[in-house]
């Protein structure tokens, strides 16, 4: 399950979060961002439990991309209470996409 991230629920679900939380900023024109979505989804259900999985849509939010500094989308951004572990900027296929979380998972730990 994805989370959609909005002014109102981003302290909570990202800052406060018990679990580690991969955000993905992305955009509506940005057809990376869209090849990138349904494999955000069927990961999500592969790290349930382990990993939060949010989007936060850069046109909606533009303060927070600015505040993580986002410069390129699709980018994830993998944070643990509140703060960036690391982050994956760009397409990724599934298998590419597991493997990097996994790294990521690593350094979490």
């Amino acid at each position: 399950m994805v989370t959609e991230l909005t002014a109102d629920n981003f302290d909570a679900e990202v800052n406060k979060s018990a679990i580690p939380v991969i955000i993905d900023f992305w955009a509506s024109w940005c057809g990376p961002c869209m090849m990138m979505a349904p494999v955000f989804e069927e990961l999500s259900k592969d790290y349930a439990g382990k990993l939060k999985f949010a989007k936060l849509s850069t046109e909606e939010h533009p303060e927070y991309a600015g505040n993580f500094s986002i410069t390129g989308i699709p980018c994830l951004l993998v944070t643990k209470a509140g703060k960036e572990v690391d982050r994956i900027v760009g397409f990724r296929p599934k298998p590419m996409l597991k493997q990097d979380i996994e790294n990521v998972l690593k350094k979490v730990k």
